[in-house]
Parts: C-alpha cells; sequence; structure tokens
C-alpha cells in the first residue's frame, strides 16, 4: 500500500491476496483494503493514538439521510452526549483534495451541522472550525488534539 504522512501503527491484515482486509479498529472486524480505508485506519489511529480522541467517540461508515437520498460519513466524532462534532472525509492518496472533497462534506454537515470538518487524503490534511454565529469557517494549523476541542 501507500506510505502515508501519518504515524505507522501495527496493521492487522487479513483476507487473501485477491481479496485483501484491513482491520477496522472501530467497526471491529475486517473490511475491504481499499486505498481509501488504508488512510481511514491510519486516521483513526491518528486520532486515537496521537491526539487522544476516545475512541468510544468515534464511527466509521455513518449513514446519512436527507430526504430520500443516503449518504455515508467516512468518520464521525461524537460528544458525550452522542451528538455529532466533528465530520472526517478521506480519499485515496492519489485524489486531490480539491472544491469538491469540501463541497461533499460541506453537504453532510448541511444535516449535522458540526463544529469541525476534516479533510485527509492521507498525505494532505486539512482542518476547518465552523463559526455558525458569524456563518464562516477558518481553517486551522494542526488537527487539534481532542482535549482542545
Amino acid at each position: 500500500m501507500y506510505e502515508l504522512n501519518l504515524p505507522k501503527y501495527e496493521i492487522k491484515l487479513g483476507g487473501s491476496r485477491e481479496h485483501p482486509l484491513i482491520m477496522d479498529v472501530l467497526r471491529r472486524k475486517f473490511v475491504a483494503l481499499t486505498p481509501e480505508e488504508w488512510v481511514r485506519q491510519h486516521f483513526v489511529h491518528f486520532l486515537t493514538a496521537h491526539k487522544n480522541y476516545p475512541s468510544a467517540l468515534l464511527a466509521n461508515e455513518v449513514e446519512l439521510r436527507i430526504g430520500s437520498k443516503r449518504l455515508r460519513a467516512d468518520t464521525l466524532l461524537y460528544n458525550k452526549e452522542k451528538m455529532p462534532r466533528m465530520i472526517v472525509e478521506y480519499k485515496a492518496p492519489n485524489i486531490a483534495l480539491r472544491q469538491k472533497v469540501f463541497d461533499q462534506i460541506s453537504a453532510y454537515n448541511l444535516l449535522l451541522k458540526v463544529d469541525y470538518l476534516v479533510v485527509s487524503n492521507g498525505m494532505e490534511h486539512y482542518c476547518c472550525r465552523m463559526d455558525y454565529e458569524n456563518k464562516t469557517y477558518r481553517f486551522l494549523k494542526d488537527i487539534p488534539a481532542y482535549d482542545e476541542l
């Protein structure tokens, strides 16, 4: 797989050469190893092991419904009251983080209205803090640690 701009961790792989799998620590099961999933698992590890996000407050592949349309948020961080606080959207390392990616996560946020939006392709990571009172947002220099949220 790809060398990412994220810390390495002890990866659990399974499946076969034709159908490789990677352990999703949040869903507690092996899932198809795709380039996007490679990024997701590394990023979740980064959040939990290096930024101290509680794994109990994170969820992968969360289904969202907007009218009759079904969408899936890659990762959500909830607060202790089980309200969404952050949306994380992943792309494969070879996918540039262009406006279309930000439009996608913004569409999810129309429904959820979280405080933080994060996009990552494993090489680049962007985080912005929403300011609903002033109807704006601010890009942060780094992904905040959990206790800084």
